[in-house]
C-alpha cells in the first residue's frame, strides 16, 4: 500500500492551492491547459502508472477537454460517477489585487492588510482565520481535489466500488463540457462494462439567502431555459413617427408581461423556483440614425422544476398573445387620436413557423445562405446569432411583420430531481448523521441546487415532444449548440451534490469555509461512498 499525496487537511490544501493557481477562466488559453494539467497530476498516482489508459483527455471543443480518471475494481461492475467542472468566472472585480486571485494563501493575507475595504461579513470571514479566499476555491476546485482525494485513496486501498471522475471545461456559461461529456459516459460504460448508481457532484453550498450561514446538499438541480423574442417592426423617419412602429414600442408589451410572471413559477416539494427576469434587451440598430429602430429582441430567464421545452413555449406563446392584444389595443387608440391608418397589427409567431414561411418563399438554400453568413460571425456568441438568424430571416420576409417571432437562445439547462429515490434518503439521513455526530454540524437538504450545475445534463426522463420543440426553436440547433438528449435517456441513476461550505461565488469576496473543506467534507464523502461498499459486494442494488 503506497502513501496518501492528497490525504491530510495540509496536503489538500496545497493541493487545492496548485488547481487554482492554474488559471482557468472560460475561453482562455488557461482553461483550454487545465485538462492536460489535471491529467498529468493524476498520472503521478502509482495506480495510474500502472493503468496510463484510464485517464483521458475528451474533446470538448475549442481546444478544450474533458477529463476521465477511472478507478476499476474488476470483483466489482458498481460505480459512482464523481461529477465537477474547472473552469472559473473572470476576474475583473478584483482590481489592483486581481494578479492574487488565483493564488489564495497570498490573496488571504493581503485582504488583511486592507479589510476595512471589504463588506463587513466578508471582513468578519477573514479576520476569524476560518476562510481561503480567492478565484475558484469555493466554485469549485475544491470539489475537485476532494474527488481526485477520493479517487487516490480508493486505488491504493483497493476499495470494492469503481470511481469514475469526470471533469469538465465550461460549466460557466454554455456547459460545453458536459454536453461533450456525455456521450463519452455512456460509450466509458459500455466499454468498462460499468453500471451507474450514483452521480456525485461536489459543487458548493450555496446560500438561500444573503448571510445564510446554513450547510445544505441537494438531491436535485434546478433547470434554467431562455424564451427569447425578435420584435420586427416597421421603419420610419423620425419626423414621420406615425408612418412605423418601434420594435421598442413593442417590447415595452412583452417585457412588462414577463417580468415577474407568477405563471412561469413552479413548486415542488415545497420549494419554488425564482420569477422570471430579462437578461438583455436592446435594440438591433448598428449605428445611430434617424430611422427609427424597428428591430429588437430580449432574452427572459425562466427557471424550471417539472416543466419541459414544450410547456414553456405554449405559456411563453400565451403571454406574448396576451401582450400582443394589448399592444395592439394601445396603438389602435394612437392612431385613431392622431387620425391616422395604422400600419398593421402585431402578429405573434414561433421561430419553427417563420422557418417554415421562409423555405416556401426562398426556398432551403436561401436559408443554408442566411443562416452560413450569420454562424461565420465569430464576433457574435450563441445567443446573439440565434436572434440575428431569425432577423436576417425577416428582413426577407417581411409580411409577416409587425410580429413578435418567438425562440430559445441557448443554453438549456433541464431540471433534474431525485429526492425519492431511496438510495438518495438513505444517503441524505447518512450525511445528517455523520455531520451531527462528527463534526456537530447540522446538513439541511434541498430538492433543487439553486446555483445551476451540470447535473442538468443526467437521468433526464423528459419525452420527445419536450426536447423537439426546444429543437425547431433554437435557430442555432446542430450548428453551434446542440444537447444529447438521447445519451442523456440512457444516463438512468440518482443524482446528488455534496460539495464544501463557501460564500460569495462570482463576487471579489468568494471565499472557502477551511473546515468544511479540508476537514469534513473528507470524511463526509468517504462515509457515503463506503455505505455502498461491504466487504466486496454493494450493500444494496440502487436505482
Amino acid at each position: 500500500m503506497g502513501n496518501l499525496k492528497w490525504g491530510t487537511p495540509d496536503s489538500l490544501r496545497a493541493l487545492l492551492c496548485e488547481l487554482v493557481s492554474w488559471q482557468s477562466r472560460t475561453f482562455t488559453e488557461g482553461e483550454r491547459e487545465f485538462a492536460h494539467n489535471i491529467k498529468a497530476k493524476f498520472m503521478e498516482l502509482d495506480y495510474f502508472k500502472v493503468n496510463p489508459s484510464y485517464t483521458a483527455l475528451h474533446d470538448a471543443g475549442s481546444g478544450r477537454n474533458v477529463v476521465t480518471a477511472l478507478y476499476k475494481n474488476p470483483e466489482v461492475t458498481e460505480t459512482i460517477v464523481l461529477i465537477s467542472h474547472f473552469d472559473t468566472v473572470n476576474t475583473e472585480e478584483y482590481g489592483d489585487v486581481g494578479p492574487l486571485a488565483f493564488q489564495p494563501e497570498e490573496l488571504t493575507q493581503m485582504l488583511k492588510e486592507r479589510s476595512d475595504e471589504l463588506p463587513e461579513d466578508a471582513r468578519i470571514d477573514l479576520e476569524s482565520g476560518d476562510y481561503l479566499f480567492g478565484r475558484g476555491t469555493m466554485d469549485m476546485k475544491m470539489g475537485l481535489a476532494l474527488q481526485m482525494a477520493l479517487i487516490e485513496k480508493a486505488s491504493i486501498e483497493e476499495w470494492p466500488i469503481n470511481l469514475l471522475l469526470v471533469t469538465v471545461p465550461d460549466e460557466e456559461v454554455n456547459s460545453d463540457g458536459m454536453r461533450a461529456a456525455v456521450p463519452e459516459l455512456v460509450h466509458l460504460r459500455e466499454k468498462h462494462q460499468l453500471s451507474y448508481k450514483l452521480f456525485l457532484n461536489c459543487e458548493p453550498s450555496f446560500s438561500q439567502e444573503p448571510g445564510d450561514p446554513n450547510y445544505y446538499i441537494y438531491s436535485g438541480t434546478i433547470g434554467k431555459i431562455m424564451p427569447a423574442v425578435l420584435f420586427y417592426g416597421k421603419e420610419t423617419h423620425v419626423g414621420e413617427p406615425m408612418s412605423g412602429m418601434t420594435a421598442n414600442f413593442m417590447a415595452s408589451f412583452l417585457t412588462q408581461h414577463m417580468e415577474w410572471n407568477p405563471l412561469f413559477r413552479e413548486s415542488d416539494l415545497g420549494e419554488s423556483t425564482p420569477l422570471p427576469v430579462t437578461l438583455h434587451q436592446k435594440d438591433l440598430k448598428m449605428e445611430y440614425s434617424t430611422q427609427t429602430p424597428y428591430r429588437a429582441a430580449a432574452l427572459y430567464n425562466v427557471f424550471l422544476m417539472n416543466r419541459n421545452a414544450a410547456e414553456v413555449m405554449n405559456t411563453f406563446t400565451d403571454v406574448a398573445k396576451e401582450a400582443a392584444k394589448a399592444c395592439n389595443a394601445v396603438y389602435s387608440e394612437i392612431c385613431k387620436r392622431e387620425n391616422v391608418e395604422p400600419v398593421g397589427n402585431v402578429n405573434v409567431l414561433r421561430y419553427e413557423e417563420l422557418l417554415q414561411h421562409a423555405e416556401k418563399k426562398l426556398g432551403s438554400d436561401a436559408i443554408t445562405s442566411i443562416k452560413t453568413k450569420v454562424l461565420a460571425n465569430t464576433n457574435w456568441d450563441d445567443r446573439e446569432k440565434s436572434i440575428r438568424i431569425v432577423d436576417s430571416l425577416m428582413i426577407q420576409c417581411q409580411e409577416l411583420g409587425p410580429a413578435m417571432v418567438l425562440l430559445y437562445a441557448p443554453p438549456y439547462y433541464p431540471a433534474v430531481n431525485t429526492s425519492n429515490d431511496p438510495f438518495v434518503i438513505e444517503a441524505i439521513d447518512l450525511m445528517k448523521k455523520v455531520g451531527s455526530e462528527q463534526f456537530n454540524l447540522e446538513v439541511n437538504q434541498i430538492h433543487y441546487f439553486n446555483g445551476i450545475c451540470d447535473l442538468s445534463y443526467l437521468s433526464y426522463e423528459d419525452t420527445d415532444e419536450g426536447w423537439t420543440t426546444f429543437e425547431r426553436n433554437t435557430p442555432v440547433w446542430g450548428d453551434t449548440y446542440s444537447i444529447p438528449f438521447a445519451e442523456m435517456q440512457q444516463l438512468q441513476a440518482p443524482v446528488l451534490n455534496v460539495g464544501p461550505f463557501g460564500k460569495d461565488a462570482h463576487k471579489l469576496t468568494e471565499r472557502l469555509h477551511i473546515e468544511s473543506a479540508f476537514v469534513q467534507l473528507p470524511v463526509m464523502l468517504e462515509s457515503l461512498v463506503r455505505s455502498m461498499m461491504v466487504s466486496g459486494t454493494i450493500k444494496r442494488q440502487i436505482g
